[in-house]
């Protein structure tokens, strides 16, 4: 082979090269763009009065959006341990958690260096026999049709503006019978147990978590990436 002929077989090696390469720093620079973004404990303040268990469901409803929005991949989500860090160094009371003021949400974000907060509340959290409402704490409902719901509400947030961005609801139902005790046995049972996704409140807090993340990923548009 002559020079100039392997000169050709570099270039077009090169052109074969060139757009995989680039597809990768293009990839990584579109990983890098990602907005960085705290999901903050839901208040359920709306549903205390149903509610008698010791679990904090807000902080397990945080819990599960935030697996759903890592799983979607279009934000760099900060991990629960940094928050829970955050949480501890500012002392917040139990009361503070159920229902958390949007002014101290913020803050935790600032101290987070996050972009953006999704602050949330749980609005509905129970289980319903013929038309009968029953405490999810409780095991075992007699006979007849059954109807479990939860509804979500969330709201994206600005951290350095203090504006919203995105506002969402989220609803899930189950048709399942049972209701389901978060301290079965003296133990507690959060919402990353088996027997808790099982459940009929499992079932319905997962669709409703769900739907709340896939309105948020189509809304994503009203965020300004820094």
């Amino acid at each position: 082979m002559s020079f100039k002929g392997a000169l050709g077989v570099v270039a077009a090696a090169g052109l074969i090269l060139l757009p995989t390469a680039g597809s990768e720093v293009y990839a990584a620079a579109a990983k890098s763009k990602r907005p960085t973004i705290a999901v903050m404990d839901f208040d359920y303040g709306a549903v205390h009065d149903h509610w008698w268990g010791n679990y904090d469901i807000g902080k397990g409803m945080a819990d599960q959006v935030m697996n759903a929005l890592v799983d979607t991949n279009e934000f760099k989500v900060i991990e629960r341990k940094k928050i829970d860090t955050v949480l501890a160094e500012q002392d917040f009371a139990h009361s503070d958690r159920a229902a958390p003021k949007e002014a101290t949400r913020i803050k935790m974000g600032k101290l987070l260096g996050v972009q953006y907060i999704v602050t949330g509340s749980i609005t509905k959290f129970s289980t319903e026999q013929k038309g009968t409402s029953v405490r999810v704490r409780g095991i075992g409902l007699g006979g007849g049709k059954a109807k479990t719901e939860v509804f979500l509400t969330a709201r994206v947030i600005d951290v350095n503006e203090g504006t919203i961005l995105i506002g969402v609801k989220g609803e899930g139902t189950s048709g399942k019978g049972g209701g389901f005790n978060f301290s079965k046995g003296g133990l507690g049972v959060g919402t990353e147990s088996s027997e808790f996704r099982a459940s009929a409140i499992g079932e319905a807090q997962e669709k409703a978590c769900i739907a709340l993340v896939e309105q948020i990923i189509a809304k994503k548009g009203n965020l300004e990436e820094d």
